[in-house]
């Protein structure tokens, strides 16, 4: 009867009798797809052939630079990809079942072999180690949905606010990299004076070493900014940081932050090496004049940021934004948006509509991180 092997495979034989060799090489010459068989008389002979190219090992323990399980550790660590089936004599079937326990798919008794054993022995380890590896991936998968889940929840805080005159809005959205998390971090603090404190941030690059920086920095500015540190000091502080915890010296972090006093009437901007915000007064859109304060944190060890006072009065929004938004393709086309593009979208809108305004953006080619701050008339 031919033996169940229907597709081509590539199997190592380790193995140091030359009678037991070629008998499995014979039974599976009957299979409908006879597999390629490389064959090994020890473990060290082994190891030369064990290369991404070997679907299953049959492996002996009795071999003659290797003793029972010792042979199977090595060829699981040297061969993860691979299946394993080992094969034992008719005095060491325990040593089989230890084995599968140790993390071989099958085992074999060699007296009880025949051809359509050896072939369905040989698929069954093959689907296991499939579905071994299928299971692996999914288990990487959640752990760093979770990691991902803990960055993002760094990333993106619950604003400390008491007061009701004022309404916010977050987004923050991934780019192109998909799953990647990137560097944009955001925040908002209300201090015990009433003053209401904004921060948008980017560090540049995408990955868990920017997100992670990123989380660093945003708890950086929250823990300063509850201790009464608001103005240049806090941003040195930051910078401090920043150049203590990168990874390469060429990583740098663009931020803006807004102060706005108990009254809300006012606003202090420090716009670091960022994107200007887009400002609403009496219904005018208008990107914030005097930009930027200063350069981006992490370049020069002495950088100084002016202050850009704001008066608001009582009816206005302000967005602060990453360049995600303003660096989005608009339509299909490879035209920036920008940020004079910007402006135009929220003036064609009449308001800052966030969700929008991220739709007719277009395709995102960098992560996005925005807050909207609002007043309205009483």
């Amino acid at each position: 009867m031919t033996a169940n092997l229907n597709e081509p495979l590539t199997l190592l034989l380790i193995e140091d009798d030359d009678g037991d060799a070629f008998l499995v090489e014979e039974l599976l010459n009957q299979a409908e797809a006879p597999p390629t068989i490389f064959w090994a008389r020890s473990l060290q002979e082994a190891k030369a052939k064990l290369d991404p190219t070997i679907q299953c090992v049959l492996v002996d323990l009795t071999l003659p630079d290797a003793s029972r399980l010792e042979a199977l550790e090595e060829v699981l660590a040297l061969a993860p990809h691979a299946a394993v089936l080992v094969l034992t004599g008719l005095r060491d079937v325990h040593v089989g079942v230890a084995a599968v326990q140790a993390g071989a798919q099958d085992y074999l008794v060699k007296q009880d072999i025949d051809a359509r054993l050896l072939a369905r022995s040989i698929r069954y380890a093959m689907e296991r180690k499939r579905a071994d590896l299928a299971q692996l991936r999914l288990f990487e998968a959640e752990l760093t949905a979770k990691e991902n889940a803990r960055l993002e929840s760094g990333l993106l805080p619950v604003p400390l606010l008491r007061t009701e005159a004022i309404t916010h809005q977050i987004r923050y959205l991934p780019g192109n990299q998909g799953t990647l998390l990137g560097g944009d971090f955001l925040d908002m603090v209300q201090t015990a004076d009433g003053a209401v404190h904004v921060v948008v941030g980017d560090v540049c690059g995408h990955g868990p070493d920017e997100a992670a920086l990123g989380v660093a920095l945003r708890i950086a500015w929250r823990t300063l900014v509850l201790a009464g540190q608001t103005d240049d000091t806090l941003l040195r502080t930051m910078d401090a940081l920043l150049r203590a915890e990168r990874k390469a010296p060429e990583i740098f972090t663009t931020l803006c932050m807004a102060t706005f006093t108990p009254d809300l009437r006012q606003a202090r901007m420090r716009v670091v090496g960022h994107p200007p915000p887009v400002l609403i007064r009496d219904g005018v859109p208008a990107v914030l004049a005097g930009t930027p304060s200063g350069p981006p944190l992490g370049i020069f060890p002495d950088a100084e940021w002016t202050v850009i006072d704001v008066p608001l009065g009582e009816d206005w929004s302000i967005m602060l934004y990453t360049d995600g938004l303003i660096e989005a393709a608009v339509g299909g086309q490879k035209e920036l948006l920008g940020v004079e593009g910007l402006v135009g979208l929220v003036r064609e809108h009449g308001v800052i509509d966030l969700d929008r305004l991220i739709r007719h953006a277009g395709r995102l080619s960098d992560d996005l991180a925005v807050v909207l701050v609002s007043r309205r008339k009483a």
